[in-house]
Order: C-alpha cells, then sequence, then structure tokens
C-alpha cells in the first residue's frame, strides 16, 4: 500500500493494489501446496481443488456457471481469446462491429481481422460517450459474425448499452461479447441479464494480481484456442494453471461480490465530492462522460486552456493520469474523449481521476487542492497583462 509521503493514488482504472485478503489466500499456494492441477496424486488434486472453488467465486460474481469461466493471463488475453476464436471458426471472414472507443486489447485483434480480409464497423458515440443503439441497429446484420463492445470505457466510465447491443446481435444471430474489464467488482454484473455469449474481465482491476483473468463463454459457444497444447480450461486455454494468481483471483471475486453495493455508494459519494471540490474552484470545468452512467469511482474532467499533462505535472501529490499521447514531444488528445465531439484543445485538458477502497475524505480534499493550485499556476500568467 501507499506510504504516508506517496501521493494520492486516483489512477485505480490503471490497476489496484492487490488486497491482504487476496495475498493471505495466495502464500500457500507460492509455498507449501505447489502440485499440479493435472497430476494425479493428492499434491495436484489439492491444487486442483483450489482451481475449481476459484472458479466457482469467479462465476458467482458473475451469476454464470462454474463450467463457463477460462481463467486466462489477463483482460488482453481474455478479449483477444474472445474476438480471435470466434472468428477463427468461421469458414470464410465474416463482419465484427465494435466501437470507436474499444482497448486496444479489442480494436487491434479487430484491426487485425480486417487485414485478414474481414470487414470491421466501427460506431461512434454520441457527446456522453455512448454507443447509440439506433447505430448498432443500422450495422448488424444477418452477415454479422460477432458484435464486441466494452461494458463501460476505461477511460470516462460510461456505461455502454450492452443488453440492447446483445439483442441485435443475437435477433441476427451473431455473437456478443463484451470487456467488462474496468466494470466487474465496481457494478453488478449479471451474464444472463446482459444477454451476453462472451465477457472478459481482468484480476488487477479488482484487487487481485496482474497477470490473471477469465473470459466467460457462454455453454454452446464455440471458440478456437489461441495457443495449442494440452486440454486445461476445457481445451480452450492450454497451459498449467497460474494456481496462486487464480486462487486470488477468486478471493478478489468473492470480496467484490460481498462488498458491491457498500463500495458503490462509498466510491460515488467521493467522487461526486472530488467534482464538487474542483468544479467550486475551476470555471469552466466540464465532465467528459454522460453523468448519470458512469461507473461510481470514475471522474474524467477536462481543465480549461491548459493541458492535462501540464496539469498533473504541476500537481505531484496527486497520481492520476490522462487518456493523451505524447509523441515527439507534442501532446496528442483522447481518441475516447474526440470520439465525443470535444474539440481538440479542450480534450487536451482532460484528466482521469479514479478512486478505489484505500480513497477517503482526506485523500480528495488534498487532491482537490493540489489539483487547482496547479490549474492556477499555469493559467494565471495568461491573465496578467
Amino acid at each position: 500500500m501507499a506510504g504516508p509521503d506517496d501521493p494520492v493514488y486516483l489512477d485505480y482504472n490503471a490497476t489496484t493494489p492487490v488486497l491482504g485478503e487476496v495475498v493471505d489466500a495466495m502464500l500457500p499456494y507460492l509455498r507449501e501446496h505447489f502440485g499440479n492441477p493435472s497430476s494425479g496424486h493428492v499434491y495436484g488434486a489439492r491444487a486442483m481443488a483450489a482451481v475449481d472453488e476459484a472458479r466457482d467465486r469467479v462465476a458467482a460474481l458473475l451469476g454464470a456457471r462454474p463450467s463457463e469461466v477460462v481463467f486466462t493471463s489477463g483482460g488482453t488475453e481474455a478479449n483477444n481469446l474472445a474476438i480471435r476464436g470466434v472468428t477463427a471458426r468461421l469458414p470464410e471472414p465474416g463482419h465484427v462491429v465494435t466501437s470507436l472507443i474499444e482497448h486496444p486489447a479489442t480494436s487491434r485483434p479487430c484491426a487485425q481481422l480486417e487485414r485478414q480480409g474481414f470487414a470491421v464497423t466501427r460506431v461512434g458515440v454520441d457527446d456522453g460517450g455512448r454507443v447509440r443503439p439506433e447505430d448498432l441497429g443500422r450495422v448488424v446484420t444477418g452477415g454479422t459474425a460477432l458484435v464486441t463492445l466494452m461494458h463501460s470505457n476505461n477511460e470516462t466510465g460510461v456505461l455502454q448499452p450492452i443488453q440492447e447491443a446483445a439483442r441485435l446481435a443475437h435477433d441476427q444471430g451473431a455473437l456478443m461479447h463484451t470487456d467488462a474489464a474496468q466494470s466487474v467488482g465496481k457494478v453488478p454484473i449479471d451474464v444472463a441479464a446482459l444477454g451476453v455469449d462472451l465477457l472478459s474481465l481482468a484480476g488487477h482491476k479488482l484487487y487481485a494480481p496482474k497477470g490473471v483473468g477469465a473470459l466467460y463463454v457462454k455453454a454452446g459457444t464455440e471458440l478456437a484456442p489461441l495457443v495449442l497444447g494440452a486440454g486445461h480450461e476445457g481445451g480452450r486455454r492450454p497451459g498449467t494453471e497460474n494456481v496462486a494468481s487464480i486462487v486470488g483471483l477468486g478471493v478478489a471475486c468473492e470480496i467484490a461480490r460481498r462488498d458491491l453495493e457498500a463500495s458503490s455508494t462509498r466510491l460515488r459519494r467521493l467522487r461526486d465530492q472530488l467534482w464538487d471540490l474542483l468544479r467550486v474552484e475551476v470555471a469552466g470545468l466540464a465532465i467528459n462522460g454522460a453523468p448519470g452512467a458512469r461507473l461510481p469511482n470514475t471522474l474524467n474532467v477536462r481543465f480549461p486552456e491548459v493541458s492535462g499533462t501540464a496539469l498533473l505535472a504541476g500537481a505531484p501529490e496527486v497520481a492520476a493520469s490522462t487518456g493523451s499521447a505524447c509523441h515527439d514531444g507534442r501532446e496528442t488528445a483522447s481518441a475516447v474523449i474526440l470520439a465525443m465531439g470535444v474539440p481538440p484543445a479542450s480534450a487536451a485538458g482532460s484528466v482521469r481521476l479514479t478512486l478505489g477502497r484505500g480513497t477517503t475524505d482526506e485523500h480528495v480534499e488534498t487532491a482537490a487542492r493540489a489539483l487547482v493550485r496547479s490549474w492556477r499556476t499555469l493559467v494565471r500568467p495568461r491573465t496578467i497583462p
């Protein structure tokens, strides 16, 4: 965890610390319980029992059957397995529908499919950062094989219309995948209610270790494996299981399920408190994304007349991020914010502030003061004649 002299951590959408309960559960499988889950003796049986228990816990959080959970190395592999696994089984290149605001773990596999002859349609978003179901309805056809749309955006936290997208996909005979890496553990997720065929999650986004994740695969959905080997994970993901990390993911999912309502309420209060403190002091401050349809921990704001990168550089008390990129010394505004119709000059002032279990009222107040001070320092020279 952070030390007393460390900056306030407001980058929980990038990664979360591993909870103490998770570490404690993992340690026996890094020490004494070292068996290979595929071995027939007692050492293997202990490891397999731990993997099975973790699978039960992940499934419970998602409203899935344990047999529908495939463990992976993280969200990126889960997305690739879903997208490439579905399309690899097609007799010839087909049609895939996605959005302009996807994480690279989705957008890059889709770009690869294009190079292989697939038709890929990327729908835009409204000014609140949300895909319009009517836009999906115009492009999902009987020739569509897969619709892949993130559950919530990693930069803005805006929740996407997954239920509507799944219904449109299924009406045309297509499969529906959602990247829910940012949503799992923050908002309720029920795969049956969503109507999805495939759903990805990443352990390090919900207080489990990095390097472990899972893919929900609805019973009956056929996937080609990304790599070839033995029959682990129902033949979908060969390789000896990462037992300790899988155990950690299972415990993290159990904790998320236990604390979901209380945690969401607390984070929403702190997020709104941070917004109130900032908007009172920063004239022209604006939220990126639909205010009423966001993750409870996510606040993406545009500071006027400044660069988000410069703003954070001037507030070393805060560890946060922008969605922008820097190439050859020039800052480029976030593609996600630009897709919402925000002008590039304004989009460049965007900062993503994401809260988590370790965030306190004091942290929020400290961060707000530091960000306001940095903004005033950057803007003041321009206002002096």
